[in-house]
């Protein structure tokens, strides 16, 4: 069935699923809302070319925000601290392309606190971006209305955090 409904075919599926051996529970995929001024900072995704707030799969034996934080030191040499949680979503549940695994997107608000350009970023580019100039997405990490929402909360800091 998985590779009935996939991109992939049946080896690939297989190769999914024997990496599976616990209990079938959401992957954590953590995400960093990080701001200068009136401009989100994207990156610009290897893999298939669009733009994404930095951010990826949680480490076991990392907090959430521990991991937004690292995740986005190496994709773009800025050192930030996760000031709050601005949403928790089910990522199936908002228009990203189908994925083998089932995933819960934690986006943090984080502010800025270094940049060490010495480090070799992970991602293509590295920019900042205000909300009417926002690029092309990588759909599979952020669609475009979960950026608006995060700029509502830049704008408005008293917004609860979203949830499913």
């Amino acid at each position: 069935m998985l590779a009935a409904y996939s991109t992939g075919g049946l080896d690939e599926a297989r190769g999914l699923l024997e990496l599976q051996t616990g209990p079938a529970t959401p992957k954590v995929d953590v995400r960093a809302a990080v701001f200068d001024g009136d401009a989100i900072l994207l990156i610009k995704e290897p893999d298939d070319g669009g733009w994404a707030l930095p951010g990826g799969w949680a480490d076991v034996g990392e907090s959430p925000a521990e991991a937004a934080a690292r995740e986005v030191y190496e994709e773009s040499g800025y050192r930030v601290r996760a000031n709050r949680l601005l949403s928790v979503y089910d990522r199936d549940r908002h228009g990203h392309p189908p994925i083998p695994y089932h995933v819960y997107k934690l986006v943090f608000l984080c502010e800025i606190v270094d940049h060490d350009s010495s480090v070799a970023a992970e991602a293509d580019a590295i920019r900042f971006f205000p909300a009417g100039s926002i690029p092309p997405l990588s759909l599979s990490r952020v669609t475009p209305a979960q950026i608006e929402r995060l700029f509502e909360h830049h704008r408005n800091p008293g917004l609860p955090t979203d949830f499913d």
